[in-house]
């Protein structure tokens, strides 16, 4: 059964923790049945981050968000 998320999570805890999660499967020292628990936990970790990016670029969106349009324009570092 999946753990329940806590409260002080974060994006950058979860793609840690979903590292882990890689780590501990890719050794192949697992038994089976942890092996199992372990995906679970890891595809829950997954679609946690998954949803944290959606929401963040839904965010940025509306941020960006000219007129009646959203203008959705990739992230350059370099542009002020």
């Amino acid at each position: 059964m999946p753990e329940e998320p806590r409260a002080d999570w974060n994006f950058e805890q979860g793609l840690a923790d979903l590292e882990a999660v890689v780590k501990e499967l890719e050794s192949g020292e697992l038994p089976l049945e942890k092996a199992i628990q372990v995906f679970e936990r890891g595809v829950a970790l997954s679609d946690r981050c998954r949803k944290e990016l959606d929401d963040a670029e839904t965010r940025v969106e509306i941020l960006l968000k000219r007129g009646d349009k959203t203008e959705a324009e990739p992230f350059d570092p370099t542009k002020e």
